[in-house]
Order: structure tokens, then sequence, then C-alpha cells
């Protein structure tokens, strides 16, 4: 039986299929979508196995539209990774430096280059939907004057040539993605790791939760897992839709869900929030 490919945003060469290989597998069938919205529909849908999908950037933040499809979709998260973010001027070969009059890319990537724009105040910024894409499309267009930021394993798979490496500004520059199954899948297939990494400190959880707007209710629910001892490495609040001024918070902690430790901080977080689902269990990437 074939496996269903794994699914990410944004075109072939992208960082999300990067991290997508690294999740499932050097030799996994990948799925390019335009839209986020359009990675989580491909899983629901049947079209892909599964989905590779940023959820966080060490200098951009959170990436807030997953956090919420997170919650809509209802997808359990398996596995996680992280991704150096080495960015790089790319144009079609034959065009020198002194030709660039614009780039293209991803605002994102854009914004995590301002020292090289700053340097070579004559080229513009032109924002595209994808990094890859902008390579893409240079090629697609054959364009002479402009150049694209992205990723090397985008030059090279649309036959491109590199102008200048790494010219991001913080060379700290790491997006955390998650893994993402179908629940059947995850029921099939429960993570297995050796007995050498089953301590605590190696598995990480993830939930989300929601409380009365009363006063010291955030208090009282995080003090659920300060009670056990349990390590939060990530909190994050969304708007909860149909109620103003009224969240929901996500919560990382270090742990597995079932340990009598998170065992006792998930009931008693019960009692107390008015919504929790648990997002999932999974080893702790690096």
């Amino acid at each position: 039986m074939k496996r269903l490919p794994i699914a990410f945003q944004g075109e072939r060469g992208a960082f999300s299929e990067e991290a997508a290989r690294k999740l499932a597998g050097a030799n996994s069938a990948v799925l390019p979508c335009i839209r986020f919205e359009d990675v989580f529909r491909s899983l629901r849908e049947g079209r892909s196995g599964g989905a590779a999908v940023p959820i966080e950037n060490t200098l951009a933040g959170s990436v807030h539209e997953n956090y919420d499809h997170l919650v809509n979709f209802e997808f359990p998260i398996v596995g996680e990774t992280s991704v150096r973010i080495v960015h790089n001027l790319i144009a079609p070969k034959g065009v020198a430096f002194s030709k660039i009059k614009r780039v293209f890319s991803h605002p994102v990537a854009l914004n995590q280059c301002l020292d090289f724009f700053a340097r070579n105040p004559q080229i513009e910024r032109v924002p595209f939907y994808d990094t890859a894409g902008s390579v893409k499309m240079l090629m697609d267009e054959g364009l002479t004057d402009a150049g694209a930021i992205a990723s090397a394993v985008a030059a090279d798979i649309y036959g491109a040539r590199i102008l200048r490496r790494s010219i991001e500004s913080d060379r700290q520059n790491f997006t955390r993605f998650f893994l993402l199954r179908t629940p059947e899948y995850a029921r099939r297939n429960p993570v297995r790791t050796p007995s050498s990494l089953q301590a605590t400190a190696q598995w990480k959880t993830s939930l989300v939760f929601s409380t009365r707007n009363i006063p010291g209710a955030l208090f009282r629910a995080i003090s659920a897992f300060a009670l056990r001892d349990l390590n939060l490495t990530k909190i994050e609040s969304r708007p909860l839709r149909g109620k103003p001024w009224e969240y929901l918070f996500y919560l990382d902690f270090l742990g597995r869900a079932d340990s009598p430790a998170a065992v006792n901080a998930l009931n008693h977080l019960g009692e107390i929030a008015d919504f929790l689902r648990v997002l999932g269990c999974y080893p702790k990437g690096a």
C-alpha cells in the first residue's frame, strides 16, 4: 500500500519541506500546499498522511494561525523538530549581484534580513507568499533584475544560483515544527522510543484550555502544574471566538501526559477549566 505524502505550506524547497523530511523520514513523499488551511484540509480529506506545520520562530514568535487550526481541526501532535533558518540571496544563473534591483520573499524572511538591506539600500524589498515560491517565480518569469531570499535547497530545485549565503541578521534563527497525524493513525501507530528515552524530561505534552474570566482563574490553572513540579516550556493565548476579551490558553510542559504527576495536574485543571483538550504527547525535539 502506497504511503500518503506529508503536507506542508509552500513550494518545493521551503523550510517546511525540510521539516517534513526530518519528521517523517528523508525519503517521504511530500505535498506542497498554498495556505496553512490547505495543509490541514489535505489531512482531513485523506490527500495526505501527515502534516508538518510551523508553530513558532525564535525571532518572529508564534504562528498564530496554526494555533487556531490545532483547535479547529483536532489532529494530534505526534512529533516536533526545529529547523535552522538560513536565508540566501538567489537569482537566475547569469544575473550578477550588481543587477539586482528588487528581492522577493515571504515578509518574515525579508524582515529577518534587515541588516543586508541596510547595507544595500538600492535593493527594494518585495513581499511574496513563500520563500521557495519566490525562487520558482523568478525562474518561471525569467526576471533579470530581481532576486529571492530562500533556502539553498530551493536554488538547487529550480536551477538558480546563490549570490550571497546566510544573509539573515541573526544566526540564532530557528523555527519549531509539529508533525500532525489523523487520530486513527496515531492510535494505530503509537509513538515508541527506546527505554533510555522514557524519562520525563524527554517528552512534551501540549494542551489548550479556557477558564472563566474571574480574578485568579489563570493563576489557579497554572498552579496545577507548579504543584506537581511540571516545567512549562510555552504559554500562548488566543482570542476565544464568540466571547470578546476571553481567551484560549495553549501550554507545553515537559513530561508524558500519562505520568502520575501529569494525570493529577490535568485532572486538577479539568476541575477549574471550562474547556480542556490535550493536543498531543510526543518526544521532545532537539
